[in-house]
This record gives C-alpha cells, sequence and structure tokens, in this order.
C-alpha cells in the first residue's frame, strides 16, 4: 500500500524548501559587484594597492547626479502650440456675417423665430434685431450700425490676438512658442491668459461711448469669443526635459588602464569609493554573462554554506522543528523576507542611511518567540552574515545588528505576555547606539552623519517591536503556530475550559493542576518545554466535565457507579471522556499540541482494574485484552510521555495510606517500568537519563505534597464527628 504523502515531514518537501530559499537568496545579490572591495567612506584600504586592469568610466554620485538631473528637467520652458494669430478674428467674421444674414432673413419675413437660433439671449437678440431694422429705416446712427459694431469688436480681438493667449498658466516666468523646428523663448507675463483676456476685451468695449445696452450686448457676444491661440502641449514638454536628461552625462571621469585606484593603507575618500564602486560595476560588464553564472555559482555556494550551519543545528538540537516542513517554511520566509528587504535598499539610490530599515531584530523576536531563544540568536547570526554578504560583506551592518538581534533576543527570551514585546525597544535602541557611536568614533565620522544614522536606528527600535507584534499573530493565526504566549494564554484558570473543570470536576481540576507542577518540574529537569507540560496537564481530562460523577475523583460519596456496572460498559464511559475530551478542546480552538495530550496521557495502555474485573467475571480465555486499551496515540513528544508518567504516578501515590519515600519511590519507579515494559515509550524521543530525572523530579514534588502529618488530640473523634468537649463532659 502506497505510503500517504505528508507535506509537514515530507523529506522531499524538506529539499525543496532549502533550495528554493538559497536560490531566492542568490539571485539578490549585486550583480557584477566585486565584493570583497566593499568599503565604506572614512575606512583604511587594508588590501594592496588596486590598480585598474582595463579603463573604465567612473560613475558619479548618485546624489550629484540626481540634481543634476533636477536641474536639467527644471531648465526646460514649457512649450506652447501658435494657432493661426487670425483664428478668432476668422470666427469673428464668420459669425457676424452668419448673424446678420438671420437678422435679415428675420426682418424681411417680419416673423420671430420660435427658437433662438444664436448663442446669444434673446433679449441681446432683440436687441440686435432692433438695431439692424433702424440702420435699414435709416434711423440709426451710423456708429452703431451692427457692422460697425461687429468691426470695432474685430479691431479689440486683433489686439489681443497679436498679443496671445495662452491657454494655461505656466509654471515658470518664460515659455517656449514652438514654430516649425525652433523655440522662440518669450517671457510668460507679456502674453493675456482666458482670464486677463476677458477683462481687457470687456474692458475695452466699456470705454467705448455706446449707450449701456449696447456695451451690455457686445460684452456678452465677446466673451464667446475669448479662447487660446497659444496652446501648452504637455507631451512636447516631456520630450524636451527627456532630451535635456539625456544629455547629462552620468560619469564623472575616467581611470585607464593600469592606474592606481587607491593605494594600500590609504583612507577611502568620497571620490576613491565612487572610483572603486564603478571599477565593481565596469568588472561586472567586462565579465559579460559566463562571468555572472560563475559568480551566482559562488553566492550560491556561499549562502548554502551558511544555512547548512542553520540546518546542522536544528537536525542536531530541534528535531521537533527539523521534523515539521511547515516550521521550516516559517525559518525560510523570515530569512528570504529579510534579504527581499536589504536587495530592495541596496538598490535604492537615495543619499541616507537606509540600511536601518532592514528589521532584523524584529525576525530575531519573532523566531524566539515562535520557537526559542537559541532558535533565534542561531538564526539571528546566519541573517546577520547573509545580510552583512548582500551588502558586500558589510562587515560594520553585521555586527551591529549581530549585537542589536542578541538584546532583542534577550528581551523576549522568558515572553509572558504579549505587552512584554514592547520592552524591547529600549534594549534595541541601546544596541544601535552603542555601535552606531563605536563605528563612527573608529572613523572620525561627521556628528551631522552620525546624528541621521541614530535617528534612522531608533526608527528601526521603534518599529521592529511593533511589526514582530503584528507578525506574531498572523504567523500564529496562518500557520497554526502555539507559542508560548498562547500557552500562557491558555493557564489563565479564567478560560472557559478550566472554568467548566474547577465548577463540575474540582477533583479532576486538582487532580490536574498537581499534574501540571508534577510536568513542568520534570520537563525542567530535562531540557523539554515546562510551560507546554504545564498547560497540556491542565487540559488533559477536559473531557470529564460531561459527566464527572463517572469518575472516582469527582465522587463525594462511598458509592461508585462502577460497581454497579459491567467491565465492558465501564470501559465505554471511560473512553468516552477522551472522546468528549477532544471534540471539546476542538470546538474551544485549542492548539494541536494541547489536544495531543488528551489521548496521548492514556497511550494505548490497559484498563488494568476493569480487564481484570473482566477476567474474574467471564475468565481469562474469553476477554480480548485490546477490548479495555485506550485507542491512542502513544506520546510522540518528551512533554506527553512525561504527563503520561505523571498520570500514573499521581494516581498511584494519591492512593497510598501511609505514604513515605520507600513507598513513594517504589511507586514511581513501578509505574515508569510498567509504560516501558508496555511499549508506550517508544515513539517518544526520552532516554534512561531523562526518565531518571523525571523520577526525581516526580519524588520531590509528592513527597512534599504527601508528607507525614501530626495527627491532633482527639483527631480521631474529630473525624467522626463528635465534638471533643461534650466527650469531656
Amino acid at each position: 500500500m502506497a505510503k500517504k504523502f505528508s507535506f509537514r515531514r515530507s523529506f522531499r518537501i524538506k529539499i525543496l524548501l532549502g533550495l528554493l530559499s538559497v536560490l531566492a537568496i542568490s539571485f539578490m545579490f549585486p550583480r557584477g559587484e566585486s565584493i570583497e572591495s566593499e568599503v565604506a567612506v572614512g575606512s583604511i584600504w587594508i588590501h594592496d594597492d588596486l590598480i585598474a586592469p582595463f579603463s573604465f568610466p567612473i560613475i558619479k554620485d548618485a546624489a550629484i547626479y540626481r540634481e543634476e538631473l533636477r536641474r536639467a528637467g527644471a531648465s526646460v520652458y514649457p512649450v506652447y502650440l501658435g494657432n493661426n494669430e487670425n483664428s478668432i478674428i476668422d470666427s469673428l467674421n464668420s459669425y457676424d456675417n452668419f448673424l446678420l444674414k438671420l437678422i435679415d432673413q428675420v426682418i424681411s419675413s417680419d416673423s420671430i423665430p420660435g427658437l433662438n437660433p444664436t448663442f446669444l439671449s434673446s433679449e441681446s437678440f432683440n436687441k440686435f434685431l432692433n438695431l439692424r431694422r433702424s440702420e435699414i429705416n435709416l434711423l440709426q446712427k451710423k456708429e452703431l450700425n451692427l457692422k460697425e459694431l461687429f468691426s470695432s469688436v474685430q479691431k479689440i480681438f486683433k489686439e489681443v490676438s497679436e498679443k496671445g493667449i495662452l491657454s494655461e498658466l505656466p509654471a515658470k516666468d518664460s515659455i517656449a512658442i514652438r514654430e516649425g523646428n525652433i523655440d522662440r523663448i518669450e517671457p510668460a507675463d507679456i502674453f493675456f491668459n482666458i482670464e486677463s483676456a476677458g477683462k481687457y476685451v470687456i474692458n475695452k468695449i466699456n470705454r467705448k461711448a455706446y449707450p449701456p445696452d449696447i456695451k451690455k450686448i457686445l460684452t456678452e457676444y465677446a466673451a464667446h469669443f475669448v479662447f487660446p491661440n497659444l496652446i501648452f502641449s504637455k507631451s512636447l514638454t516631456e520630450e524636451e526635459i527627456l532630451q535635456a536628461k539625456d544629455n547629462i552625462s552620468n560619469y564623472a571621469g575616467i581611470v585607464n588602464e593600469n592606474e592606481r585606484i587607491i593605494a594600500k593603507h590609504d583612507r577611502v575618500t568620497k571620490e576613491t569609493k565612487l572610483r572603486i564602486d564603478s571599477y565593481k560595476i565596469a568588472k561586472g560588464e567586462v565579465t559579460g554573462d559566463e562571468g555572472y553564472i560563475i559568480q551566482f555559482l559562488g553566492n550560491f555556494l556561499h549562502i548554502t554554506a551558511l544555512m547548512t550551519l542553520l540546518i546542522i543545528y536544528i537536525f542536531l538540537f530541534r528535531k521537533k522543528i527539523f521534523n515539521d516542513n511547515q516550521k521550516i517554511l516559517l525559518i525560510a520566509i523570515h530569512f528570504v523576507f529579510i534579504a527581499f528587504i536589504t536587495y530592495l535598499i541596496n538598490n535604492m539610490e537615495v543619499n541616507a542611511p537606509l540600511q536601518y530599515l532592514i528589521f532584523i531584530p524584529a525576525a530575531s523576536m519573532l523566531l524566539t518567540i515562535i520557537f526559542d531563544s537559541r532558535v533565534g540568536f542561531y538564526s539571528t547570526v546566519i541573517m546577520v552574515l547573509i545580510t552583512g554578504a548582500l551588502r558586500g560583506n558589510d562587515y560594520t551592518f553585521s555586527v551591529m545588528n549581530l549585537f542589536t538581534g542578541a538584546l532583542a533576543v534577550y528581551t523576549v527570551r522568558d515572553i509572558k505576555n504579549r505587552s512584554q514585546i514592547f520592552r524591547s525597544f529600549l534594549f534595541i535602541l541601546i544596541g544601535y547606539t552603542v555601535t552606531v557611536l563605536a563605528f563612527s568614533l573608529e572613523r572620525f565620522a561627521p556628528w551631522e552623519n552620525t546624528l541621521v544614522e541614530l535617528a534612522f536606528a531608533g526608527s528601526n527600535a521603534l518599529i521592529s517591536p511593533v511589526l514582530t507584534y503584528g507578525l506574531l499573530i498572523f504567523f500564529e493565526r496562518l500557520f497554526k503556530i502555539t507559542t508560548d504566549l498562547t500557552l500562557l494564554e491558555l493557564s489563565n484558570f479564567d478560560k472557559p475550559l478550566l472554568k467548566d473543570l474547577s465548577r463540575k470536576a474540582p477533583g479532576t481540576f486538582n487532580h490536574s493542576m498537581t499534574m501540571g507542577t508534577l510536568g513542568e518540574a520534570a520537563a525542567e529537569r530535562i531540557g523539554a518545554n515546562p510551560l507546554l507540560a504545564r498547560v497540556g496537564a491542565y487540559y488533559h481530562d477536559v473531557g470529564k466535565t460531561i459527566m464527572p460523577q463517572n469518575f472516582v475523583e469527582n465522587q463525594l460519596s462511598n458509592k461508585n457507579i462502577h460497581e454497579e456496572l459491567s467491565p465492558e460498559g465501564s470501559v465505554k464511559i471511560i473512553l468516552q471522556h477522551v472522546v468528549e475530551g477532544i471534540k471539546l478542546a476542538e470546538e474551544n480552538n485549542l492548539p494541536k499540541e494541547i489536544v495531543e495530550f488528551i489521548p496521548m496521557h492514556h497511550g494505548t495502555m490497559t484498563m488494568s482494574f476493569f480487564y481484570e474485573k473482566a477476567k474474574k467475571l467471564y475468565g481469562e480465555e474469553k476477554v480480548n485484552i485490546n477490548d479495555y486499551r485506550y485507542p491512542g496515540p502513544r506520546p510522540n513528544s518528551k512533554e506527553t510521555a512525561i504527563i503520561m508518567l505523571a498520570d500514573g504516578c499521581e494516581s498511584a501515590v494519591r492512593a497510598i495510606e501511609e505514604p513515605d519515600a520507600s513507598k513513594v519511590e517504589n511507586i514511581i519507579e513501578n509505574i515508569i517500568q510498567s509504560r516501558i515494559d508496555d511499549g508506550q515509550l517508544d515513539e517518544s524521543p526520552l532516554t534512561l537519563s531523562n526518565l531518571k530525572n523525571i523520577k526525581e523530579a516526580f519524588m520531590n514534588i509528592l513527597l512534599g505534597q504527601h508528607h507525614k502529618r501530626i495527627r491532633y488530640p482527639k483527631q480521631d473523634e474529630i473525624e467522626k464527628g463528635v465534638e471533643a468537649d461534650k466527650e469531656e463532659k
């Protein structure tokens, strides 16, 4: 039968995740850069003299080049296209002829049209009509003839057109008027815009010696012909800007073949750093695709070596993580994401220390909270080496983030609540402040540069805790991860399941609390997760809240219902608490790691009391032992195995009438040995040394709980309910 595929345990998936992660990070190395020569301004060149093996151009400083491009773009005047300057006059002429012809038709037909066929108001149209009638009847002054009026308006527009009307106001004080292939540069303030042209026309009409009603209709008439004859061309302007920028060279000079770029022990200045950076880029261009493939192979091996160190650690010391591909994927996401942020920042041409926005402290805290402090620290070490490599073997960056990341791990190593994440702000700030000051003093860096770096480092310290808080919730829900924070929240006795357990099944609740103490102590002794063991113990018997009276620890009277039931009936009832417990746990969204304690603390053990009872009733040959076993599964972790042992030991020791050290020790040894003999611990990673330490932890606690107590005078009478003073009388 074919084995069922499991994403979480498939070794092929593990290999694929590792390969994809290494490939993704390898692609983020800058192409062509010779990473052995990464330097910072102010540092000392400790290598041999760097001699140019070929001639190459010196690339300008990015900030200077950007400023030159900005100035080039700013030097371009907005381009305007000139319409025919007579276009407004031609429009006026056409409309004047149309209007005169229309008015004459109306007069000759001696009827007014039902609809006004012009853009004029009815009042203005009628006024023009009356003026024309008076003109025909020789009752009108010559200067008030329509043709004379239209002519005077045309003269005003001729002045405006010749000067020019801009379609929109320019952002600059001059404009370029495109005439064929020639641009004529003119001051912008000599031209009209639409608003000023309209005001000019109205003002000129109002200065005429016309009656007010004539001025009014001419103003309305003229307003429709104020339109631009110099049109702004956005596309032509953008073309001019691009051309101006294209004319700006990105090179500040040239280094000739065999020329010394920098000498050994020289201090790196801005100029020499530009030469070195230019050489690295030129070297990549010279090597071409073949060189890139060779370099990529080197990058791939580099990242593989670093990631292998982390994988070896996880394989040797964190098997539970190594065996779960979902957890491997989560770690890979952190590495690839941080590498991607580094890649983006490397490619940003911004004159600011953006490397402080690579949130390595946030990744350190997340990995510590999700897994543990050692995984968090080892991951931080590998992460700073990888990001340092991506930044060109940036030693300064690596040291800063290693120190700060380690402090971030320290702040959340024993986290008790989510708000504790925010106390890391101070430690991250201290880490960056110390390292920034250290390297700045080493390099005699200007104080203004140091202050800028501290400001960016402070923003990292501020953002990292917030980022950690948000991403932690995201990863917990997406990957269904149980962190110590989740466990601490589940250990709160106000949680509905624990509250129900204490109220409905107080005996089981007290038993669970004792087991939690036993489990926590034993887990601490063997290096397991004490918190997981304690919380798992709290919830291991929650199924007993459904019918608590069926279990002896909750039976307040001396009557035991199982005395009246058949063995198989009792087994059915006992098994049901496991089923109900799993159901309740899932309904309350308990993590898988906690749900596992419910069936695993019983494993596949035999319910010996009912099995023996059945043998006596039916005969041994008629009883199948498998009918009296729990269905399992058996414990597969240190924590679930500890709780199985604690369950047996606590119950057995509680049954001792007069416990002493010898009896308790014998009981514990017997319980542990019986579990081993029954194969219940075969799937757990417990060693013989672990079992010895577990036994010692159980002994200390159980002896403390069941020590001998002094019997007080007349205690027998008190226990029987007899009043001592009454007996004396």
